[in-house]
C-alpha cells in the first residue's frame, strides 16, 4: 500500500513551462553514437525520438526561474506580495550550497518571509513538490506557493550515449499553487524503494565519489555506448520493468481511493520517459492512448519532473483557461520513486509555454 495524502480547497492556478530556445534534431546528433544510420533510424520510430530542447553551456536553472517568474510578474499574472514559498524540485542545483531556491528568491527580491525550500527529486518531483505544495497551504500564514520543477541535465548525459541522449531535455516549469473556495477532494500516495536506486544514477560527482580526472574518462560499455562515471547511467531494461510494474497497481489504488473509474478520468497527465514505455502502460493501465498523451520527449525532451507541467501547458493549452478535467498526474523514476494525484485541473489563470 502506498503512502496517501487527502486535500481540500486546493487548487493549481497556472502553469509557465519556460523551454530553451535550442531545438536539436535527432538527425543532426546521429553521427555521435557507435551505431549504424539504418539503425539509429530504427530507434527513433520505437522510442519516439525527433527533437529535444537544450539549453547553452552558461544557462542555469536560475535562469530559467527567474526569467518565468519575471514573466509573471511583468504581466500581472502573479504578485511578489503574494508569495510565501518558493519549493524548487530539481537534480540540476547550482552548488552544494546555498540552496538555488535561495538564489532565486534573491535575485527575485522576494521578502525574507518568503520560504525556500529545494527537494531533490527527479521524474516523480511534480508529484512530490505539489504535495508539498499542498500541505504547506495547510498554514494559514501561507498564501502562494510556487512549485518551480527544473533541469539541465543535458549537460550530465553523455552526448554518445544513444539509450539516454536523444531523450534528455532541459526546462523549467512554474506552478502556482492556493487555496480554492471549491471543496473539491485531490487524493495522492507516493511510494519510494532506495533498493533499486542503483538503475537511474550519476555515479560521481557527490562527496562519495568526486569528480577526478580518472571519473572524467570516457568508457564504452558492453552496448557501444561511451561514458564516463561524471554522466547519467539508465539500466533501460530495469526501469522498464519498474514502471510496468509498479505503476499500475498504484493507479488503481488511486482510483479506488478517489471512487473514480478510469472512464471518469479525462486526462492521464504523466511523466514521459519515451513515447514506447508510455504508450505500453497506458495499454497495461487500460486507458486509450489519446488520454495519456505521449509526445513531450518528440517535441521537447525529457525535462524529469519538469516533464508533467510541460504535458499540461502542451497538451492542454489555453483549453485549461475555460474548461475544467479530471485528471490523474503520476511520475516514476530515480530513486527509485513512483506518485500520483488526482485532481481537478481548470479555469486557468495562465498556461503558457514562453522561450529563454
Amino acid at each position: 500500500m502506498s503512502l496517501r495524502f487527502t486535500f481540500h480547497n486546493k487548487r493549481i492556478a497556472g502553469v509557465l513551462t519556460v523551454l530553451p530556445q535550442k531545438e536539436v534534431t535527432f538527425e543532426e546528433e546521429m553521427e555521435n553514437y557507435n551505431f549504424s544510420p539504418a539503425k539509429s533510424l530504427k530507434l527513433k520510430m520505437a522510442m519516439g525520438y525527433e527533437k529535444h530542447r537544450i539549453v547553452g553551456e552558461n544557462t542555469n536553472i536560475s535562469d530559467l526561474c527567474v526569467f518565468g517568474m519575471n514573466f509573471l510578474f511583468d504581466n500581472n499574472l502573479l504578485k511578489k506580495e503574494d508569495i510565501s514559498a518558493l519549493i524548487l524540485v530539481t537534480q540540476s542545483p547550482e552548488h552544494f550550497m546555498p540552496p538555488t531556491s535561495n538564489i532565486i528568491q534573491g535575485q527575485l527580491e522576494l521578502g525574507t518571509d518568503v520560504l525556500c525550500m529545494d527537494i531533490n527529486q527527479g521524474c516523480a518531483g511534480f508529484v512530490v513538490g505539489l504535495v508539498q505544495a499542498y500541505m504547506l497551504l495547510e498554514q494559514q500564514s501561507i498564501k502562494k506557493v510556487v512549485l518551480m520543477n527544473a533541469d539541465v541535465l543535458s549537460r550530465k548525459v553523455s552526448k554518445r550515449d544513444r539509450n539516454s541522449y536523444p531523450l534528455i531535455g532541459d526546462a523549467a516549469c512554474l506552478t502556482v499553487v492556493e487555496r480554492s473556495e471549491e471543496s473539491a477532494t485531490i487524493h495522492a500516495v507516493i511510494n519510494m524503494d532506495g533498493k533499486g536506486s542503483h538503475i537511474l544514477q550519476i555515479p560521481a560527482g557527490g562527496f562519495k565519489l568526486p569528480c577526478t580526472s580518472e571519473t572524467a574518462e570516457m568508457k564504452e560499455d558492453a552496448n557501444g555506448n561511451f561514458r564516463s562515471p561524471e554522466n547519467l547511467v539508465m539500466e533501460g531494461d530495469k526501469v522498464f520493468n519498474f514502471v510496468q510494474t509498479e505503476v499500475p497497481p498504484m493507479i488503481e489504488e488511486l482510483l479506488s481511493i478517489s471512487g473514480k473509474t478510469v472512464d471518469e478520468i479525462d486526462y492521464f497527465l504523466f511523466h514521459q520517459p519515451n513515447k514506447f514505455m508510455l504508450n505500453k502502460l497506458a495499454d497495461k493501465i487500460g486507458v486509450p492512448r489519446e488520454k495519456m498523451p505521449a509526445n513531450i520527449v518528440e517535441n521537447f525532451g525529457n525535462a524529469s519532473g519538469a516533464s508533467i507541467p510541460t504535458n499540461i501547458s502542451f497538451n492542454l493549452g489555453e483549453n485549461a483557461l475555460t474548461n475544467t478535467y479530471q485528471v490523474c498526474f503520476s511520475g516514476f523514476g530515480v530513486g527509485l520513486t513512483w506518485a500520483a494525484i488526482e485532481q481537478k485541473l481548470g479555469n486557468l489563470m495562465f498556461n503558457h509555454i514562453i522561450y529563454y
